[in-house]
């Protein structure tokens, strides 16, 4: 396979530029255009090609050999669109040195062209592209032009001289995950119904006017949904504890009143509408978020396909994250319009979308992970978890468990495996509106730990892992099935992708319970310890997971989206049918490297994305 490596050179202005725009935005606003291209094909010298879009198309399509070639850019997102949508070029396999980037150095480090060249010490990035701003192609002279020429022929060469780096040892099946995950975005498949998005716009409109009034008749002010400390005042007022959470910089509790927050999150289906109605007003009006991305999603439906914006390598654990300003991973599912967003993404013509989603994934691992072989094997059998740890907690028959009690046992198994305790675990049942007393709440995690103990056993072995890290001891393994192996001359865990999580510039502090470890990270010094380890190695193995499902399936059908464990792809209408079946295979496949891992799935089907839940 070819490899062509480029970089486009485009127009912008103060008010025109990706700084001010998405990249979708500016690739197809009318603005837009390309004042040349570095190319390089395989190891050839850099070619730097400037003229009309007509004439560079010409260029490109006949003299270079993209059916089977491999390009390569840094920011392939920005590139590759450009060479798809302006100049109708798809290549064979796309691939990113931003994107290698985070997979070989994580997410805290800086993965920009500069910063990468500085580090490998393969060259120095030019500053000509600041003396471009406002000036099209035919505003410069020639003499500007070749010099803004050469400038991008060195970012072709330094894009190529990283890659040639940090691809060497990079894990082929990472290299096809980059090239999926930039496929849903450059090559867009789904469309947008522009009907159902203006009718929500109205909509949400209308409502967040109407919740607002009737938070005045409560005797509460746009102010007091503003400020952090009057909100909670108003919560406490209608007998609701606000959400807390461990600050991440001071490690102290602070309030958890952030839209993406878990706590204040769960309170939109507490059994007071009061509080409810408190919730979405704030939502409705601290931010305009809901009203934003319905009018973002307006804008893109009425300019053509829908690129998904999926960020490979996204989060410390490797998952995925959202992107260019639409962040389709946290798209709302709940209330009277809240699938609006998830309904306006529909399939094209003659083909239905399939949406699976893989079943209680964090808490198989980590059950697999710890040998927890009585829980592995209730996985495995299919069992309800929720109700056999109901039963322990309120020593009855699993028949006799109610609904409510059921609920306490699924919060139990999904947040106390990672060392949460009583006081915090209290607090996010009272997120959900149910009350529960401390000593209780006491007694619920202890039965949890009593009856889990190897899990238990897992969180000391990473608090261990955590001192061979710190002392450069030899590499150990940690957990069951030898899939984390420590690589202590990095601060690292090696995933089973061959990815490394990254614990950089680990230190301690002694405390009275003894040593307490952090690590940096770009918000500053981050603390850590056995229990959130083993979060995050569950979370990062099960993202192993759904990368190797993607791959499967992609072997058949599109994959257009990814949502924290769950994968979307786009089928045929008459396909229907056999392709649930092959994507739910795929979904409970284990792989090679998992044996005795129970994994399940659940999938639905529609025309619409948020008609398959």
């Amino acid at each position: 396979m070819d490899l062509i490596t480029l970089d486009f050179e485009t127009y912008y202005d103060k008010d025109y530029s990706l700084s001010k725009l998405t990249t979708e935005e500016y690739v197809r606003d009318p603005r837009f255009e390309v004042i040349g291209i570095g190319i390089k094909l395989n190891d050839k010298e850099t070619e730097w090609a400037s003229g009309t879009h007509k004439q560079l198309r010409e260029y490109l399509q006949t003299n270079f050999p993209w059916e089977n070639a491999m390009v390569l850019a840094h920011n392939t997102m920005f590139d590759g669109a450009i060479l798809n949508w302006v100049f109708n070029i798809s290549p064979r396999v796309y691939t990113d040195t931003l994107c290698i980037a985070r997979g070989v150095h994580g997410v805290e480090d800086s993965g920009s062209l500069k910063a990468l060249s500085e580090r490998y010490n393969i060259g120095v990035k030019g500053t000509e592209v600041f003396e471009a701003i406002g000036k099209k192609r035919e505003n410069f002279t020639e003499s500007e032009l070749s010099a803004y020429g050469d400038y991008c022929v060195n970012d072709v060469n330094l894009t190529y001289k990283l890659f040639m780096r940090m691809a060497k040892n990079f894990p082929k099946k990472e290299l096809k995950l980059i090239d999926l995950t930039l496929r849903m975005f450059v090559e867009p498949v789904l469309d947008l119904d522009l009907g159902l998005l203006e009718q929500h716009l109205s909509e949400t409109r209308y409502e967040k006017e109407s919740l607002l009034q009737k938070c005045a008749i409560m005797g509460v002010t746009k102010d007091d949904l503003m400020s952090n400390l009057k909100f909670a005042e108003a919560l406490r007022s209608l007998d609701v504890e606000p959400p807390m959470k461990t600050s991440p910089t001071t490690g102290e509790q602070t309030l958890a009143l952030a839209k993406s927050d878990e706590g204040f999150k769960a309170l939109l289906e507490h059994d007071d509408q009061r509080v409810q109605m408190l919730i979405n007003a704030r939502l409705g009006n601290k931010s305009t978020l809901e009203e934003t991305r319905t009018q973002r999603f307006i804008d893109i439906s009425k300019r053509g396909l829908l690129p998904v914006p999926v960020r490979y390598y996204a989060a410390h654990t490797g998952r995925w994250g959202g992107d260019d300003k639409i962040n389709l991973q946290n798209l709302p599912s709940r209330g009277k319009n809240g699938k609006k967003l998830k309904r306006s993404i529909v399939a094209p013509k003659g083909h239905t979308i399939i949406d699976a989603d893989s079943s209680q994934i964090e808490a198989r691992v980590l059950a697999w992970l710890a040998s927890q072989d009585d829980l592995v094997e209730s996985f495995s059998a299919g069992e309800d978890v929720y109700v056999k740890m109901a039963s322990k907690i309120y020593n009855k028959p699993e028949e006799e468990i109610t609904k409510d009690e059921r609920f306490v046992g699924k919060t139990t198994i999904l947040g106390a495996g990672y060392g949460m305790g009583a006081v915090k675990f209290q607090s996010q049942l009272q997120t959900f509106g149910f009350n529960m007393e401390l000593d209780e709440a006491r007694r619920v995690i202890g039965v949890y730990r009593d009856s889990n103990w190897k899990i238990n056993k897992l969180w000391r072995d990473a608090q261990e892992t955590l001192r061979g890290l710190y002392n450069k001891e030899s590499p150990t393994y940690l957990g069951y099935g030898e899939v984390l192996k420590t690589v202590p001359e990095k601060d690292a865990i090696q995933l089973p992708s061959g990815l490394l999580m990254r614990y950089g510039d680990l230190k301690f502090n002694e405390t009275e319970s003894g040593k307490e470890f952090h690590y940096k990270t770009r918000r500053g010094r981050t603390r850590i310890y056995g229990g959130k380890v083993i979060e995050n190695v569950c979370q990062a193995i099960a993202r192993c997971i759904i990368g190797e499902q993607m791959l499967n399936i992609s072997k058949r059908y599109r994959v257009v989206l990814t949502v924290h464990d769950s994968i979307a792809a786009c089928v045929p209408d008459e396909e229907v049918k056999d392709a649930q079946t092959y994507i739910e295979e795929c979904m409970k496949t284990t792989p090679e490297w998992a044996t005795g891992l129970p994994i399940d799935c659940e999938s639905g089907v529609g025309k619409s994305y948020g008609d398959c839940e």
